[in-house]
């Protein structure tokens, strides 16, 4: 039984306490519940609320205009360890707040509730909130993906990276038309500038490696529709599975890898298709021309605008505006970790998290997933290790395999204790290394043979080549035990 322990400090600003408290300040309480995942598992969430009011300097740090203020005024005095959320409760005519917004989740781990609606209302909102900051029973199932019966989960819960210990992300540039277009992108100095902030917060939760390529001649498997009403070319929602197929053969990345690859694609479409749109299910055009693949990645369609005059010199010159091709790439990136900010209440209001990428709570919106994940993960491995071994009597165990095991089991189970006191950092580092343990196990040296080829496949094996040669020993064998039987039988002639 797995169970996640989320600390939670709600602070009461003057003039925000509601008249049906049950205690007076400060006080704690417990919300428990029940994530069914299937017949047979389950994860318990506990949130323990933590009630209290506002110190001086909570109270200078809240004498500000506006909520973005408040955020970074407060972020020093706060809990900032991972896994933990701080409520600040204002008054329902606080001006912080702007109109029409009852919540603004900053870019750390607190948030602005607006009071108002007694004491139920505000717990149903503390609720809404604080599983939008950690996890919600939809995350979890997700993480558990493999565990759910069908229906239960819609395909986009299924669509985010599984965990892993790392990942690869390949940046192409893709230039079907070379002799018309030269083109050049600054992808060394957009990595730097916008993708390594970002993963350098990842780096908590894997280890990323970055590489790039330029692929000439490379095509789409789809020829575009054109469309004479806006003199282009178009691209329909039901062609683009069939984009990626004939692509993904001239990438060559993930043949070799051990982790899963991200790939990200910037196609300049040739000359003679030119301009190039993509269109969403309903045939209007998507606005950042580009569509993502889960588990896959992204390609986004560059347009090159055509020359002023017929009789300009080819290749024309064209210099990729990395600002905008990497807006749409970090977007597609966190589509593929799960992270979309498309399914909040519409008085939620959600603070950009800047060159980041992410927020520090939607990073533990993460590690919850993946912590959950990697136990889940071990147990399989681990459940399928000893099926195997039990089917295989005769079997010699070595001593390093053994270790991996007593290893991978301990860390388990203190990735699940940690879990249960709230040090979401921790188990997720021990849930890591179970999982490497786990691994090494399952596929040491020593026992990989016997995953390939067990004894019915030898069975399979041997036989087509052993039986076309035992049918004519046998059949010799039984006609010298004939012959032997009738010379007995033959009686023995005297003279």
């Amino acid at each position: 039984q797995v169970q996640l322990v989320v600390p939670v400090a709600v602070v009461f600003s003057p003039g925000s306490v509601p008249g049906d408290l049950p205690s007076p300040l400060p006080f704690r309480d417990v919300q428990e519940m029940e994530i069914s995942v299937n017949l047979r598992t389950s994860v318990t969430s506990r949130y323990e609320m933590a009630y209290q009011g506002t110190t001086a300097q909570e109270e200078a740090a809240m004498a500000v205009t506006t909520a973005r203020e408040a955020d970074a005024a407060l972020r020093p005095l706060q809990d900032v360890s991972m896994g933990s959320l701080t409520m600040y409760v204002v008054p329902e005519n606080s001006s912080l707040l702007p109109q029409g917004t009852s919540v603004y989740v900053g870019r750390h781990r607190s948030a602005l509730v607006r009071a108002g609606g007694g004491l139920a209302a505000l717990h149903a909102r503390l609720r809404q909130v604080t599983q939008v900051m950690s996890f919600t029973a939809t995350s979890i199932a997700a993480a558990l993906s493999d565990r759910v019966p069908d229906g239960r989960l819609s395909p986009d819960a299924r669509r985010s990276l599984k965990s892993s210990l790392g990942y690869e992300i390949t940046f192409s540039l893709l230039n079907p038309d070379p002799k018309s277009h030269a083109v050049d992108w600054d992808i060394e100095g957009a990595v730097n500038r916008y993708v390594k902030p970002v993963l350098d917060k990842l780096s908590l939760v894997a280890n990323f490696s970055v590489d790039s390529q330029i692929l000439y001649y490379a095509v789409l498997g789809v020829t575009p529709r054109y469309d004479k009403e806006s003199s282009s070319f178009l691209l329909s929602a039901h062609s683009l599975p069939h984009v990626i197929n004939p692509v993904e053969a001239r990438l060559g990345s993930s043949a070799a890898s051990l982790y899963p690859v991200l790939n990200f694609l910037l196609y300049v479409p040739e000359r003679s298709h030119s301009p190039l749109y993509i269109q969403d299910k309903d045939g209007a055009p998507v606005s950042t021309n580009a569509f993502h693949s889960p588990r896959w990645g992204g390609i986004m369609v560059y347009n090159v605008e055509a020359p002023a005059s017929p009789q300009a010199s080819l290749p024309l010159q064209v210099d990729v505006d990395m600002a905008r091709v990497m807006e749409v790439f970090l977007a597609q990136l966190r589509l593929l970790f799960g992270l979309s900010r498309e399914e909040l209440p519409p008085e939620f209001l959600l603070e950009s998290p800047g060159n980041e990428g992410l927020a520090d709570w939607e990073l533990d919106h993460l590690l919850w997933a993946h912590t959950v994940e990697n136990i889940a993960t071990v147990s399989t491995t681990l459940t399928s290790l000893a099926q195997l071994l039990d089917k295989i009597g005769n079997i010699v165990i070595k001593d390093d395999v053994a270790s991996e095991v007593y290893r991978a089991v301990a860390s388990v189970q203190s990735a699940m204790a940690k879990l249960a006191v709230g040090h979401l950092h921790s188990a997720f580092q021990a849930s890591k290394e179970a999982v490497t343990s786990s691994e090494r196990a399952f596929f040491d040296p020593s026992l990989l043979h016997l995953l390939y080829f067990p004894d019915d496949q030898k069975f399979a094996i041997y036989i087509p080549l052993f039986l076309p040669m035992a049918v004519p020993i046998l059949l010799s064998l039984a006609k010298i035990v004939r012959e032997t039987r009738q010379r007995k039988k033959e009686p023995t002639k005297m003279d």
